[in-house]
């Protein structure tokens, strides 16, 4: 599968659970803006037939190359990010795994159910980044216990492999060239935004600046045939700053990345 074929796809799946980044989408060409791609992230479990180990040839598979790694201790999570050396243009992904054995026994044991369910050879192509649920849905009472200690559980658990998010490259727009005036943008279309560390994490010191959205929510309906409201994917944006040498930041900071990650929180 070429690259090009694969963000499409990706697009087209993510844009039904995240209807608002199709709204915000049309905002910005409303506007005479041109939505470019900064990156895309995944997350997945770690020990598992879909592990970031996998999961990873299928990337390079596509030209893409490994270049960074981060560590989020709190989060019980590892991650790596990834780029095309002939495309510039083409947007960065960033993988992150949770590592299922540093949760309590009680996550632990939930988890070890899903990856059970997942075949061995479940990895075969590209399109498994779009699989979805490779198990049986969780029970409400395994979703508020994994929401307890790992919202990132949670989230996956109910979610399963797909883009968490896009995010817009705020650096190619041209009438919002800052991400105050972005997210001013956002605000006064009613989004609401990640306040987590600050409506913008980062800044032009560490040269990455980066905003979301919270999640989409959706009616999901557990294997016990409860009910209830939960995250689906978010939106982004993101502007890079110029490093020492001249050169764009095209890396991750790992405490932005943090808090980040809470756009799917359930509170």
């Amino acid at each position: 599968m070429q690259a090009p074929q694969f963000f499409d796809s990706l697009w087209q799946h993510y844009i039904t659970m995240t209807p608002q980044a199709n709204r915000i989408q049309a905002l910005f060409k409303s506007h005479g803006e041109t939505v470019l791609n900064d990156h895309i992230a995944f997350r997945t479990f770690a020990n598992s037939p879909i592990s970031l180990e996998k999961l990873e040839p299928q990337l390079e598979s596509m030209g893409y190359q490994a270049y960074g790694a981060f560590r989020f201790e709190n989060k019980h999570l590892v991650a790596r990010c990834y780029k095309h050396p002939d495309h510039n243009d083409w947007p960065k992904i960033f993988l992150s795994e949770l590592l299922v054995n540093e949760l309590p026994e009680s996550c632990q044991r939930i988890i070890n159910t899903m990856i059970d369910q997942i075949p061995e050879d479940a990895v075969q192509s590209p399109a498994i980044f779009w699989s979805g649920l490779l198990w049986e849905k969780p029970t409400l009472n395994q979703y508020d216990t994994l929401t307890e200690h790992s919202e990132y559980a949670a989230w996956f658990a109910t979610m399963g492999l797909q883009a968490n998010h896009f995010t817009v490259s705020v650096n190619l727009l041209e009438t919002f060239t800052t991400l105050e005036e972005v997210n001013q943008l956002l605000l006064s279309e009613g989004y609401l935004l990640n306040e987590v560390g600050g409506v913008i994490k980062g800044s032009p010191s560490v040269y990455l600046e980066q905003s979301s959205t919270m999640a989409d929510k959706i009616h999901y309906t557990f294997s016990d045939g409860k009910e209830k409201t939960i995250p689906s994917c978010f939106y982004e944006f993101a502007r890079r700053h110029k490093t020492n040498d001249g050169t764009l930041f095209d890396s991750f900071i790992e405490g932005n990345a943090d808090k980040i990650f809470d756009s799917t929180n359930t509170k």
